[in-house]
């Protein structure tokens, strides 16, 4: 131990001088680099495609040790992978980051990282092998042509539209209104308009063809085809995993998705405020009578509905079809246990949480069964629950002069939204009970009294 602390000589410090200039650290050769590098580049793969801070920190930390460095430090968040090596005998520290400047949900990608890193992880990959593996997944084309995701999103508008009972015209203007928006803000995103203002032009597309279709006395139920646009544009995916994050105890990472997911639906409600606001002044009949909801049984269409939800949402996210059939299933069940639970006269957020507890347990459980992520099989089936009921009579509050009225229901829906993620999560927990599937020390699982 004495050697290890003792003062470098001149000679020494001469070397490390020169291998300072000469870009290198001393003590640290090729490998430790070469797996830095890996590890991170998986890193920001995982946290671009969705996967939440912790299962980052994990995958990120095995990689490092599997291939040589035995204790790093690993920083997660929204934005950036960071790592940090301190090698023995008091020679310096080695940090290393990596941003994440494009995050796009790619669940096919996701599914072979996480493969990647389980045959890393077994000793089954040299490095050089996995470096070319990873390099073959970033090559890969996606699971599905780019026109399959604008439709697959416009078919989530049209199935949200029939889940709160709209018809084939209400079906088919969603549709029209879910792609008009997306390619509206596809053309403004190649300009450099920001998400805000994307997702706001969005829904303002929504609510106006649900104006021109009043004015035409279209035989249409007012709201359904903005809510099944609400629904489509609700960021599902990170609001389950902004949830996870914060409960997790990542807390920073978790209270920043959660803030991006707030800036976007109050672009989303923005967009639709404008256009009933500017559409009740022209005397267009706008009326918070009648206003769709969730049937009181499971009905026929609803359920067709939910399925078909789940499944546009898998499809829009990048999930291989082995998994479609399981995903409608899934979708059917988080439906039917939302509507069964409302008719036993519970509200609509502990209605929600507990449906998406059902799913959280069960998906969690069959994922660990087809050795795939949680999010894979447990996303999808949660985006039926999303408020968009809520947030539209809300809005139509606010814009009618309820201003009280309309914060309370808008309150409402936000809760129902953070309820989705809490019981995805605490269902996963509640697997992890009694199955536990590895051993993490997490930050929310410290003990912090004696």
């Amino acid at each position: 131990m004495t050697a290890d602390r003792r003062e470098p000589s001149s000679d020494e410090y001469a070397a490390m001088e020169a291998a300072l200039r000469g870009g290198q650290t001393p003590g640290v050769g090729g490998q430790a680099y070469a797996t830095m590098d890996l590890a991170l580049r998986v890193g920001e793969l995982m946290l671009a495609g969705g996967e939440t801070a912790e299962a980052v920190d994990l995958a990120v930390a095995r990689l490092s040790r599997a291939y040589g460095l035995p204790h790093p430090e690993v920083n997660v968040t929204l934005a950036a992978v960071g790592i940090s090596y301190l090698p023995r005998g008091g020679r310096p520290p080695v940090t290393a980051e990596r941003r994440v400047r494009r995050r796009l949900a790619n669940y096919t990608r996701l599914v072979a990282v996480h493969h990647l890193v389980r045959d890393a992880t077994a000793k089954r990959l040299t490095l050089q092998q996995a470096k070319f593996a990873l390099s073959d997944i970033i090559g890969r084309p996606t699971a599905y042509p780019n026109w399959a995701l604008a439709v697959a999103l416009s078919c989530l508008g049209a199935a949200g539209a029939v889940l709160v009972g709209g018809g084939p015209v209400a079906a088919s203007a969603a549709f029209l209104a879910t792609l008009l928006g997306d390619r509206t803000g596809a053309w403004l995103g190649r300009r450099g308009i920001t998400d805000f203002f994307q997702m706001a032009v969005a829904a303002a597309i929504g609510s106006l063809v649900t104006v021109l279709l009043l004015m035409a006395d279209a035989p249409v139920r007012s709201g359904s085809v903005i809510i099944g646009v609400v629904i489509a544009l609700i960021p599902g995916r990170a609001l389950v995993v902004s949830m996870q994050d914060g409960i997790a105890g990542d807390l920073v990472t978790g209270t920043t998705r959660l803030v991006e997911v707030l800036f976007i639906i109050t672009a989303i409600l923005s967009g639709i405020g404008a256009v009933t606001y500017v559409a009740a002044r022209m005397g267009v009949p706008i009326s918070l009578q009648n206003l769709p909801t969730a049937p009181s049984s499971v009905a026929a269409a609803q359920t067709l509905g939910a399925a078909a939800i789940a499944l546009a949402f898998a499809v829009y996210h990048l999930v291989t079809r082995d998994h479609l059939v399981v995903i409608a299933m899934g979708g059917v069940l988080s439906w039917g246990s939302y509507v069964e639970l409302r008719q036993l006269d519970l509200p609509a957020a502990p209605a929600t949480f507990v449906a998406a507890t059902v799913i959280g347990a069960l998906g969690t459980a069959l994922a660990r069964t087809r050795d795939v992520p949680s999010l894979i099989l447990v996303t999808p089936c949660v985006a039926p629950l999303m408020p968009g009921t809520l947030m539209y009579r809300g809005m139509l509050e606010l814009t009618s002069g309820h201003t009280g009225k309309g914060g309370l229901v808008l309150a409402e829906s936000l809760a129902t939204a953070l309820a989705i993620g809490a019981g995805v999560y605490v269902g996963a927990e509640l697997l992890r009970v009694f199955r536990p599937a590895r051993r993490v020390l997490r930050p929310s699982a410290r003990r912090v009294r004696m």
